[in-house]
C-alpha cells in the first residue's frame, strides 16, 4: 500500500483522515538546457498531477534559478521533493524552509502557479498579509528578509 495520501475536499481538517499540511520551500540552479518551453512543461505536468495529490504552491523561474513553495500532505510533498532531487533539470537544490503541522494553505487555488521573478516579492508579501498561521508568517517574513538582503537576488532580477 502506498504511503501517499490523496487529497479530498477543501482544506484538511483534524484527525487521521486529513493529515496536517506540510510546506517546503527550496531553490535550485537550473541546468543549461532549461528554457521557457521546459518550464512550461514542468507547470503543465504539475497542474495535471498535483490536484490528485493535494499539493498546491508556486514556482518562480528567473536568471537560471528555480524557487518553489510546495504545500500539502507530508508524504506527497516529500515524494515530490525526492523526484525533484532526481530531476536532471535541477542542480544544487537548497532547502530554504520546511514546516510541519500547518493547517493553512497559502496558495489553495494554485495547483502550481508560475510566478514571474519580477513579481516574487509581491506574491510573498500578499501571502504574508493574508497568513493567519504563525508558522507561515514566520517563513514568509524570513523569505522576504532573504530577498531584501540579496540572498535571493537572482530571483528578483530575471
Amino acid at each position: 500500500m502506498s504511503s501517499i495520501h490523496h487529497f479530498h475536499g477543501d482544506e484538511p481538517g483534524f484527525g487521521p483522515a486529513f493529515p496536517p499540511l506540510y510546506n517546503l520551500v527550496y531553490c535550485s540552479r537550473a541546468t543549461p538546457e532549461v528554457d521557457e518551453a521546459a518550464v512550461q512543461r514542468i507547470i503543465a505536468t504539475a497542474r495535471r498531477r498535483n490536484p490528485e495529490l493535494g499539493v498546491t504552491g508556486m514556482l518562480v523561474f528567473g536568471s537560471g534559478i528555480f524557487f518553489q513553495w510546495l504545500e500539502g500532505p507530508r508524504d506527497n510533498v516529500t515524494a515530490l521533493m525526492s523526484r525533484l532531487r532526481a530531476d536532471r533539470r535541477h542542480d544544487s537544490i537548497v532547502l530554504l524552509s520546511e514546516v510541519e503541522d500547518v493547517r493553512e494553505r497559502l496558495f489553495p487555488d494554485w495547483d502550481m502557479e508560475l510566478v514571474s521573478s519580477d513579481h516574487i516579492r509581491d506574491v510573498l508579501q500578499d501571502a504574508l498579509d493574508s497568513a493567519t498561521e504563525a508558522q507561515n508568517a514566520q517563513t514568509l517574513s524570513a523569505l522576504l528578509s532573504e530577498l531584501d538582503a540579496g540572498s535571493l537576488r537572482d530571483l528578483d532580477t530575471a
